[in-house]
């Protein structure tokens, strides 16, 4: 028996289900099905029950699962201790963060930490939520801000932070740019370059939920992964995009960045940002800089 294979029965056991197994711990489903099929084979013996429908414990996986996830947990807090002792002594403390906090949130607050601890160093990762999730959760990040999401490992401690404010780029040429804000009606025939769904889910499902609720569809035009991408398709005029508002800071010529009205005459704030890390690991430096975020919240979150 291997410790991966223990890691990925554990998940499947817990979740029962494939697919949640795996985005949990980071590894594609098929990678997963077969560290589990090597220990079963490993043990000789079936472990779970497989359909199409449905993922069970056999008799021997309960047992399995009842003797190793405590075996488990403690080699997890051991590891998690040795890697906390290693940061505070070289004085490093690794974040990763989404786009828009690495460009919106990050350079203050970490301008404001250095102010109360000089001596500790910042490695900033920046990334999608769902890859900033399983480095997380593999050590190899300290705090991450990220989008927050349901069914998120019970490994984490979340914290939700404030909503960053949706924007609407539109080429400068267009009929609308000289509006002082643009509705949702304004957008509804008009063509909108959105994010990969399955690199940005929330981002691309915040476009589809508002149009949603407003009782109209989405015409979509164009499909992009990063924000500059987006923004300098807008500058050629393949569309307009929803951004959050720290994306007007892109220097881009040939784009203006209007308020998005929802109805209220109130910025649209839909773009929910967390802060999360592992809770079992204890982490000085890590818990300054969120008592510092804590403290100065209403701040950060005025330019959000």
């Amino acid at each position: 028996m291997e410790l991966e294979q223990l890691r990925c029965f554990i998940a499947v056991a817990e979740e029962l289900h494939f697919g949640r197994a795996a985005q949990r711990i980071g590894l594609l489903p098929a990678s997963l099905g077969r560290h589990v099929r090597l220990l079963e084979e490993s043990v000789g013996s079936q472990l779970l029950y497989r359909t199409t429908r449905s993922v069970s414990l056999t008799e021997d996986g309960v047992a399995l699962l009842e003797e190793v996830r405590p075996l488990l947990a403690r080699l997890n807090e051991l590891e998690q201790r040795f890697r906390a002792n290693q940061r505070q002594r070289s004085h490093v403390l690794r974040i990763g963060a989404i786009d828009s906090a690495a460009a919106g949130l990050l350079p203050t607050l970490i301008q404001d930490f250095r102010a109360i601890a000089p001596n500790v160093k910042t490695q900033l990762t920046e990334d999608k939520s769902i890859r900033l999730v399983p480095k997380l959760l593999a050590g190899g990040l300290d705090l991450a801000f990220i989008r927050p999401r349901s069914g998120m490992s019970q490994n984490l401690a979340v914290e939700d932070l404030f909503s960053e404010t949706a924007v609407v780029a539109v080429p400068s040429a267009h009929v609308l740019a000289d509006n002082n804000s643009i509705s949702l009606p304004d957008l509804a025939s008009e063509p909108l370059i959105v994010p990969d769904r399955r690199s940005r889910p929330h981002s691309y499902d915040l476009t589809l939920n508002m149009f949603a609720a407003a009782g109209l569809h989405p015409y979509i035009a164009q499909v992009a992964d990063e924000k500059q991408t987006i923004v300098s398709m807008v500058a050629a005029g393949l569309g307009l995009a929803i951004v959050p508002r720290w994306t007007s800071s892109l220097a881009s010529a040939g784009v203006r960045f209007l308020p998005l009205d929802d109805g209220t005459g109130q910025p649209t704030q839909t773009l929910p940002l967390a802060a999360a890390w592992m809770k079992a690991v204890r982490d000085p430096q890590r818990d300054a800089l969120l008592d510092l975020l804590r403290q100065n919240l209403a701040r950060y979150s005025a330019q959000a």
